[in-house]
């Protein structure tokens, strides 16, 4: 005998910001969601650097969760700092914080943290791995997972990211690579194991650019740095270096070796980072990517429109997204449709400005001077 399977008016893939976001706004409204994550619980991993949080779209969203003011209380002091450095190690812009709280920074993990303790106990359901989705007719969908139970759900929301097994649903793009290849690497302790790092890197985000590579980091609010290391090249130099090895002296000759000339102190960002190196190639949906609308089912952040750092909107947009679907299922009750058409309306155009002016920073930063253009875009910001 076939067991009928599990039912969920609101089914969330992925426990991201964004997801956390809608489930949250949906609370807020008194609407029932749930999440299926593939994580084995909060925990399992760590959740990522420092984020700056943007006024117009993840302040805007945590306003509408309802959780603005204790986000308030996570905002790293000092983080809106910037420090930009040619090759040679000469310090080209050094602004300190201005404390308008424009674009506050937070710990990706402490911000997600807030979002998990603001719902119900059970709303996620972790080690829940989706692997497939399909269409049932009249909008609902039957969602499979990994160990080969599955779902029915009344509305699909795909905030399961890049690699999203939700958006074959509705549109058949897929991330390409961008042509940008980062290596992540951590300094532990920083004032005190790393001083002269701590001294160059400064209390916020920190750029060097030159000839289509560059290291870019941040200081973290444990008071460690996190550096990522950037390659403008094919997507197989990556697959050159082996990362799996524990004695990472050998990687980290390989990711230095196209900084060969750069200043010792910039070398040294990566030589004496602590632990494990981590590779990732950088993906981006297209720009302006949408989809015709698909009864039941929609998506969010990384699923709708996978964008490169280089703008840092994100976890911003995602988070938003999250915010502004949760608020048009709340204001058409009864009408999913109505809600999704809504929703999609505010996207799609949100979205490609986003997508256009990450494209366009890549272009900039990487390109023909990249350190010049870096230091006119922050002189025409007013920094």
């Amino acid at each position: 005998m076939t067991s009928t399977p599990t039912h969920h008016p609101i089914a969330i893939a992925g426990a991201g910001l964004g997801g956390l976001t809608l489930a949250r706004v949906l609370h807020v409204h008194g609407i029932e969601a749930v999440i299926y994550e593939l994580e084995a619980g909060r925990d399992a991993r760590t959740q990522g650097g420092m984020l700056d949080i943007h006024e117009d779209s993840g302040q805007e969203a945590l306003r509408a969760a309802d959780l603005h003011d204790r986000f308030r209380t996570l905002v790293h002091p000092g983080g809106e700092a910037t420090r930009v450095v040619d090759p040679q190690g000469t310090v080209r812009l050094a602004e300190g914080d201005a404390g308008d709280g424009t674009r506050p920074e937070v710990d990706r993990g402490q911000l997600r943290d807030l979002l998990l303790d603001s719902l119900p106990e059970g709303t996620v359901r972790w080690g829940s791995k989706v692997t497939g989705a399909r269409a049932l007719g009249g909008g609902r969908h039957e969602v499979t997972l990994a160990d080969g139970t599955a779902f029915t759900t009344d509305l699909l929301v795909g905030g399961d990211g890049a690699w999203s097994r939700i958006r074959p649903l509705v549109s058949p793009a897929t991330p390409a690579y961008t042509g940008i290849s980062f290596v992540e690497s951590d300094l532990l302790d920083a004032d005190a194991r790393h001083p002269e790092s701590a001294a160059l890197i400064g209390g916020g985000s920190f750029f060097c650019l030159g000839d289509g590579k560059g290291i870019l980091a941040h200081r973290e609010s444990d008071g460690s740095l996190h550096i990522y290391t950037a390659l403008k090249t094919g997507p197989d130099w990556l697959d050159t270096i082996d990362f799996t090895d524990t004695d990472t002296d050998t990687a980290k000759k390989a990711v230095l070796a196209p900084f060969d000339g750069w200043a010792d102190s910039l070398r040294a960002l990566i030589a004496d980072a602590d632990g494990a190196l981590v590779p990732r190639h950088i993906h981006a949906l297209p720009v302006g990517h949408r989809w015709d609308r698909v009864p039941g089912v929609t998506l969010l952040g990384d699923a709708a429109h996978l964008m490169s750092p280089f703008a840092g909107e994100g976890a911003n947009l995602a988070m938003l997204d999250g915010a502004e679907l949760g608020r048009a299922v709340a204001a058409h009750p009864g009408d999913t449709e109505a809600a999704l058409a809504a929703y999609e309306a505010a996207l799609f155009p949100r979205a490609e400005a986003s997508a256009a002016e990450s494209a366009g920073s890549l272009d900039l930063m990487f390109g023909d001077r990249g350190l010049e253009r870096l230091l006119g875009m922050f002189a025409a910001h007013g920094q």
